[in-house]
Formats: C-alpha cells, sequence, structure tokens
C-alpha cells in the first residue's frame, strides 16, 4: 500500500517537483496540494477525518497562514497526521516553533530527494527527523543555565541508544548495531522517554545534541 502523501507549498514549481521525487518510487502517492496555508487546512481537514492521508508534506513560509499556524490548527482539530516541515528557514524561533505545535519532523529544502524520501517513511511510521544544520541551530537554543542534567539517570545501555537516535537510526537499525532485540530496543527507548521528560525521538535527539551525546 502506498505512503499518501499531500503537498503544500505556494511556488508551483516546488510543488511540481516533489511530485516528480514522490514519483520516483511506488511507494508514494500524491492525494492532494495546496498553495497556501488556509487552502492546506480546508483541504486537509476532510482528509484527515476520512483518513485518507498519511503524511502532510508542509512549506513553512506560505501566505495567508504559515506552516505553523496551520500546524497548530490541524492538531487543535484533532488531526494527527505526521507533518513534515520542508523550508529554506533554519532560524531558531522557526524550528522550536514548529516542533512545539506538533511538527513530526523539519528538513530543509536543500535536502536530497533520497533524505526527503526517507523522512517521509520515518514519519509514516511514528519517527521524527531533523537536518544535520537544524540540529546544530537548536544546540544554543536549547541550552538552559543550570538545567539538571536527567541523563546522569540513564543506563550505560540507554545512552548507547540515545546517541543512536540523535543518529537518525530506526529501532531496528539499533538493534542490529547494538546487538539486541527489537523489543528491548523499545524497552529502553520508552525509559529514555520516561527519565528525560520527553514526548518523542525527536525531542530525545533534541536532548542529547544539547548535552553532547551524539558523539
Amino acid at each position: 500500500m502506498s505512503i499518501r502523501v499531500f503537498l503544500a507549498d505556494d511556488h508551483a514549481v516546488v510543488r511540481t517537483g516533489l511530485s516528480a521525487v514522490l514519483s520516483m518510487t511506488s511507494e508514494f502517492v500524491v492525494v492532494g496540494d495546496a498553495a497556501d496555508g488556509a487552502e492546506t487546512l480546508e483541504k486537509v481537514r476532510p482528509l484527515c477525518t476520512a483518513q485518507a492521508v498519511d503524511v502532510l508534506l508542509l512549506d513553512l513560509l506560505m501566505p495567508r497562514l504559515n506552516g505553523i499556524e496551520v500546524t497548530k490548527l490541524l492538531r487543535e482539530s484533532g488531526c494527527l497526521v505526521p507533518i513534515v516541515i520542508l523550508t529554506s528557514s533554519v532560524e531558531d524561533a522557526h524550528v522550536v516553533g514548529a516542533l512545539q505545535v506538533g511538527a513530526t519532523s523539519y528538513l530543509l529544502k536543500t535536502s536530497s530527494p533520497k533524505e526527503i524520501l526517507a523522512t517521509l517513511r520515518a514519519a509514516y511510521c511514528g519517527e521524527g527527523t531533523l537536518s544535520k544544520e537544524v540540529q546544530q541551530s537548536l544546540i544554543g537554543q536549547l541550552q538552559r543555565p543550570g538545567e539538571r542534567d536527567a541523563a546522569l539517570d540513564l543506563t550505560v545501555r540507554e545512552r548507547e541508544v540515545l546517541r543512536a537516535l540523535a543518529l537518525g537510526k530506526s529501532n531496528q537499525e539499533i538493534a542490529d548495531h547494538l546487538g539486541i532485540g527489537l523489543k528491548t530496543v523499545k524497552s529502553h527507548v520508552s525509559s529514555i522517554f520516561l527519565k528525560l521528560s520527553v514526548q518523542d525521538r525527536t525531542q530525545a535527539a533534541i536532548y542529547a545534541i544539547r548535552h553532547g551525546l551524539d558523539r
């Protein structure tokens, strides 16, 4: 079954290019597109209700409503479809703002087709992704003087899993790399989320980068 993707970008040439990228494999199918934020809301909400869309590929800087506003309004309306932000902006306020309102992933438009497709696959599976440039830009923004280092509560194995999460590895890749079972990896990931007080893989990765645990 194909992954159903909705495209939202105010530039027709970008939407055409993204459609071409997605058509490179039968794994994806475009179920609609929009040229501004308000149109995106109008078209995506009924698709969410009908469970007819799997991932929203969303530009950040659009007319009428920007990507952050669209994400916030969709989440408030109960639409839980994974949202991949694809933009040229690496500003801290945009990155943090998008993640705070519920974006799943944040990619730059300089990403390769391979990276875009991989991010869409990951989002479909519930895994967040950040461009490397975005990760680096978050380091200074998310450092908080005097913050207790919750990483001290992590076991050695949990630190290894967290490091792998920060590198964007899937649960199966982590299991293969560490030579442990998939269920064990899932258990470690759940424990990491609890100890670090984070909600998902993206937040865990940000924590790892912020505390230098990704190296």
